[in-house]
């Protein structure tokens, strides 16, 4: 049984402000340690916004009133399992899929269980569909033992998910973009085990196809 949870995030096009009132084949894959200006995923993705004159004779501006900056914001939809277990987040122009690393991986650990590769070939496939030519696969930990463990088993983590989505991914020139965050970009709280086990994960992010 699965309950979904729907958090959508409107567009804002232009505000009224009233004066004083984001494997078959060869496949390559890379990492490197620059830390993104923003968490990862949450890069702006949507085209920019109309432009809106602000003399248009179709605006009905109050006496006074004056165009806020216009802004527009991605269309956000999360769909998670009753577990957890599974994470899906849907934008404009991209698909991030978030897998507990509890389902895949013995405590840890970087090594498969039984259950990983069917989990993992199913989101390759829908890369396949997408007709992704860059897939992002990121590792993370929640914030217990050190840093530095915690990226090295992230690291280790997101690139097991790399191999096994290569084996299935068809695309022979597809990029695979590698890391490992440790305890960076937290999505749950640390300061209990059930948030732990939710920032505990690996994320499989690629773009929408345009079609």
């Amino acid at each position: 049984m699965t309950k979904r949870h729907h958090i959508t995030a409107a567009i804002a096009v232009a505000g009224l402000v009233v004066a004083g009132a984001h494997f078959i084949g060869a496949t390559s894959a890379y990492a490197d340690d620059v830390t993104p200006s923003v968490p990862p995923g949450m890069e702006a993705s949507a085209s920019p916004p109309v432009e809106i004159k602000p003399d248009s004779p179709g605006l009905k501006l109050p006496q006074g009133g004056v165009l806020a900056a216009p802004k527009v914001l991605d269309m956000v939809e999360v769909v998670e399992d009753i577990g957890g277990e599974e994470r899906r987040q849907e934008t404009n122009q991209s698909v991030m899929m978030a897998l507990q690393s509890e389902v895949m991986f013995p405590e840890d650990s970087a090594i498969f269980n039984a259950q990983a590769a069917a989990r993992i070939q199913a989101i390759a496939q829908e890369i396949n569909t997408q007709k992704a030519t860059t897939v992002r696969v990121f590792g993370f930990t929640d914030d217990q033992g050190s840093y530095e463990h915690g990226k090295e088993l992230s690291k280790k983590r997101a690139d097991a998910v790399q191999a096994e989505l290569a084996k299935t991914v068809t695309n022979p020139s597809v990029t695979f973009d590698v890391r490992g965050y440790s305890e960076d970009y937290p999505i749950a709280d640390n300061g209990t085990e059930e948030g732990r086990k939710k920032n505990r994960r690996v994320e499989i992010t690629f773009p929408r196809s345009s079609k």
